[in-house]
């Protein structure tokens, strides 16, 4: 509406919007507040927005299975060529901007055996398994249990630390442009990332040293299907080189990362080459 009214009055505007309200009821919450400023040029195009936004939640009580409590917080950012602060304290003036990093939440397929299964939970299927590593540029493989496989995408943040500590990131809608392949006669037990440096497992399970360990022995099947190792080589080799990144501890299974740097790894192409192939396509969607 403001960018509209911008354009018809042909001049620069600014809005700036202050309310607070009640959550849900389901929330069992106190307040919302949230604060918007926003610049419009003449044309309406954004030339500047800075949202601060207070939940107060009390115990996260609406996930209960949460390992931590939900602090109060302040998230903000639009990509642009204006700065943004994307993190504000709520007691005291410290703020600092931190670069966008977005990535996906929830990346699945349809769970095995008929079941149905929330997208909260991750599992083998994917699921909400809130890696940062679901990010442009990563190809995930993924076990078709269903006819159709039944794809979904979605839980978008700006930007998320490890782990997901406090049980959100800085969400935000996004408008995604996937490429999807089928590799026929190829089994993917649980769920596998690769980007052009690092191929990656991913477990889901509670407890936390039970996701570990999916990931890892999946690291080492994969090794040795891939890559040519016997599997207790495979599992010496891991012990030396992964890199295991926390995905979250705040769903109802949390998620596990195991990472293998291409580097250190025998040359061959993982599921045929699939992660060049849809670079190339990224690459030609690009360029159009």
């Amino acid at each position: 509406m403001v960018a509209a009214l911008a354009i018809r009055l042909r001049r620069p505007l600014s809005w700036v919007e202050d309310r607070q309200e009640n959550l849900a009821a389901s929330f069992h919450g106190h307040e919302q507040r949230y604060q918007v400023r926003a610049a419009f040029d003449a044309g309406g195009r954004i030339l500047g927005l800075d949202a601060d936004v207070l939940c107060d939640v009390g115990a996260y009580s609406a996930y209960p299975f949460t390992c931590a409590v939900e602090p109060l917080m302040a998230a903000t950012e639009l990509p642009g060529a204006y700065k943004v602060p994307a993190y504000r304290a709520r007691a005291g003036e410290y703020a600092v901007e931190l670069p966008l990093d977005p990535m996906h939440g929830t990346v699945g397929v349809a769970p095995a055996s008929f079941e149905a299964r929330s997208s909260l939970v991750p599992d083998a299927h994917g699921g909400n398994m809130d890696t940062p590593e679901m990010r442009v540029g990563t190809t995930c493989y993924l076990g078709v249990n269903v006819e159709g496989a039944l794809f979904s995408i979605g839980d978008g943040h700006c930007r998320q630390g490890e782990g997901e500590t406090c049980g959100v990131a800085v969400e935000a809608a996004m408008d995604t442009v996937i490429a999807i392949d089928l590799v026929k006669g190829r089994a993917t037990p649980w769920p596998r990332l690769e980007n052009d440096s690092h191929v990656m497992s991913a477990g889901s399970a509670r407890p936390l040293e039970d996701a570990f360990r999916i990931a890892h022995v999946d690291m080492v099947t994969w090794l040795s299907e891939e890559y040519g190792f016997e599997t207790l080589d495979a599992y010496q080799f891991l012990t030396q080189v992964s890199e295991s990144p926390v995905a979250n501890v705040c769903d109802p299974n949390y998620t596990f990362v195991t990472k293998v740097a291409k580097r250190y790894l025998p040359r061959g192409d993982a599921y045929g080459g699939m992660h060049g192939r849809l670079n190339d396509v990224a690459g030609a969607y690009r360029g159009r």
